[in-house]
């Protein structure tokens, strides 16, 4: 973890407030059956991302139990759409009841399938695009992630520096970990060296990426 389990963090995770009573519930159930969802940090970070773009499409790679898409609907302006993709049967009827309980069946399209398959399929412009799926993938994502994302909107991504051993040498990660490493290690080039981009790198959570489109 980036934000290492030291004082500083237990202290900045002491102020948390949390969301909505629903939310925290969802996030309970996830953590009590070992689903990953989207760090305390991290939701700070997009809760404030939210406020400031007021996207209306939304775009999430990555479903799991629907906590995001959740929250994003939450925090995004009332009239927001997202459409979330998922390719985990097991966790697909999951986030389904988890959309039926917060009432927000009409609010979210959830997409079932490989998420490179399906975004191929569809047809921007989104203002908000939001990746935490598969980490290898994310370089083979990006070209239609350019193509859907709409100028000015906000692209962040999940995840990107792999519980730390991205800044490791090749040889001190894991075998079964290198094809992420050398992946990962290219999106986040090519993130920072697109024309068409201005990229933050945030050493928060296990690490987030934000980029806007210019």
């Amino acid at each position: 973890m980036i934000l290492e389990e030291n004082r500083t963090a237990s202290y900045i995770r002491s102020l948390y407030t949390g969301n909505t009573e629903l939310l925290d519930t969802i996030e309970q159930e996830a953590l009590r059956d070992y689903v990953p969802i989207i760090r305390v940090e991290t939701q700070s970070l997009l809760k404030l991302l939210l406020k400031q773009k007021k996207p209306r499409r939304i775009l999430e790679l990555g479903t799991a139990v629907g906590f995001s898409a959740l929250l994003m609907c939450e925090y995004a302006p009332s009239d927001c759409h997202v459409t979330t993709i998922e390719n985990y049967e097991k966790r697909i009827p999951v986030a389904k009841h988890n959309f039926e309980r917060a009432g927000k069946c009409d609010q979210i399209t959830l997409l079932e399938g490989d998420a490179m398959e399906i975004i191929k399929t569809l047809d921007g412009p989104y203002d908000f695009i939001f990746v935490d799926a598969a980490k290898a993938q994310y370089i083979h994502y990006f070209p239609e992630l350019m193509r859907l994302l709409e100028q000015d909107g906000y692209l962040v991504s999940d995840n990107v520096l792999q519980d730390g051993d991205l800044i490791q040498s090749r040889f001190a990660v894991e075998r079964r970990n290198r094809t992420i490493y050398k992946r990962m290690r290219e999106y986040l080039y090519v993130l920072k060296n697109h024309e068409e981009l201005e990229t933050s790198i945030i050493p928060l959570g296990d690490g987030v990426t934000l980029s806007i489109k210019k």
